[in-house]
């Protein structure tokens, strides 16, 4: 009898002990989840448990729609349907390797940006560079500086894909406008095979803006500009921004991006990548959604602001608007452009920038968009 009643107690306390441990471990779990990680110079995204619908997986389609978004613009105005990939732009490197973003609320759309790509199925991108730097100047100096130094372009890599998984981002972007010497070059492509070994085991992509290499008036490459081409081996996308010709020797603002432009551009960029066994598939051909005027004392306005004016604008390529006369790519341009692109076997389009796109059934990227997956949909853009 007392050996009956010993063993009940054992089994009891054994059950018991056990029910009570797994009431305490589930309550420990309920208050990690709840606990803020922190870092030493970066607030966290806090992120709350919530039940969040399925992303709407886009159709299927091999080549990307690459958005470049600054900034300062609003996160809900972005369309994340038919764009593959948002980069964000810009974050801006210090000498020393550091990097910083513009403000707190630049770390705020970037996270909200995140959230709603996310539901598109959409990849989140950081990009880092630009022409201008946000302590003045240009980024250049700041630029070279960072990955000049072995030391300072380590601290600059790992600034970079700590903050991309810190932030459950999908990879960088590299925009060093532009390396103009074969020692800048060499320092580009040191930094781009170091971001990359630690980028493509985490499963995130590297993708770089390069300048047309192409004289808009001429045709002929520009030296002034210089690349190590096995550099190219280290990225998903290579981002070709061909546009801003108008620059190209005397100012005209007719050649910001004409169609012959594209095609020598797209020429060039095709022969070397064929040279050096690299995929076309890595090329990605750039459009501008702004409009350039004639006088460049003129600022620029935005394809949003030519569609305003006049829903016409979609057909044609130059316009003129308040006593200015501006011209850019309209629907007709960018759909001969986006066939180029896929006539050649390049991995897609590029806009500058999404966030200067009209809204509705005039969107540029909507009706690249659906170039690119082959819909027969004139409703968008008629012939000149």
């Amino acid at each position: 009898m007392k050996k009956r009643i010993l063993l009940l107690m054992v089994v009891l306390l054994t059950f018991g002990g056990g029910f009570i441990s797994g009431l305490l471990y589930s309550s420990q779990n309920s208050r990690n989840e709840n606990v803020l990680y922190t870092s030493e110079n970066t607030p966290q995204s806090v992120k709350n448990l919530e039940l969040k619908a399925a992303p709407q997986a886009k159709t299927h389609n091999p080549e990307v729609l690459i958005g470049y978004v600054q900034d300062f613009r609003n996160p809900d105005e972005i369309d994340y349907k038919n764009l593959t990939h948002v980069i964000f732009s810009f974050a801006h490197p210090t000498a020393d390797g550091k990097l910083l973003l513009n403000g707190d609320h630049a770390l705020k759309n970037l996270r909200a940006i995140t959230a709603k790509a996310k539901q598109h199925d959409t990849k989140v991108i950081l990009a880092i560079g630009g022409w201008y730097h946000i302590n003045g100047g240009e980024s250049y100096d700041y630029f070279k500086a960072a990955i000049s130094n072995p030391a300072s372009r380590k601290k600059l890599v790992n600034e970079l894909v700590s903050l991309a998984d810190r932030e459950n981002l999908d990879g960088i972007d590299i925009d060093f406008e532009h390396p103009r010497s074969k020692e800048d070059a060499r320092y580009l492509s040191a930094f781009s095979k170091e971001l990359s070994a630690l980028l493509q085991p985490a499963g995130k992509e590297l993708s770089i803006a390069v300048n047309a290499k192409v004289h808009s008036v001429t045709g002929t490459e520009i030296h002034s500009v210089v690349f190590e081409p096995e550099m190219f081996q280290y990225f998903d996308h290579v981002n070709l921004m061909a546009y801003d010709g108008q620059w190209d020797g005397e100012y005209n603002a007719a050649n910001l991006s004409p169609y012959s432009y594209s095609a020598n551009i797209v020429s060039y960029w095709s022969n070397l990548f064929d040279q050096h066994g690299f995929s076309r598939e890595k090329l990605v051909l750039g459009v501008p959604l702004y409009a350039q005027p004639e006088d460049p004392a003129i600022k620029q306005v935005s394809y949003e602001a030519l569609i305003q004016n006049n829903p016409a604008n979609v057909t044609r390529d130059k316009v003129s608007m308040n006593g200015t006369t501006y011209h850019y790519n309209g629907h007709a341009t960018l759909q001969k452009k986006t066939k180029l692109a896929l006539d050649q076997k390049l991995g897609g389009m590029m806009v500058w920038e999404a966030g200067l796109d009209a809204l509705g059934p005039n969107s540029a990227t909507t009706m690249i968009a659906n170039v690119l997956e082959n819909k027969d949909d004139t409703r968008f853009y008629t012939k000149k």
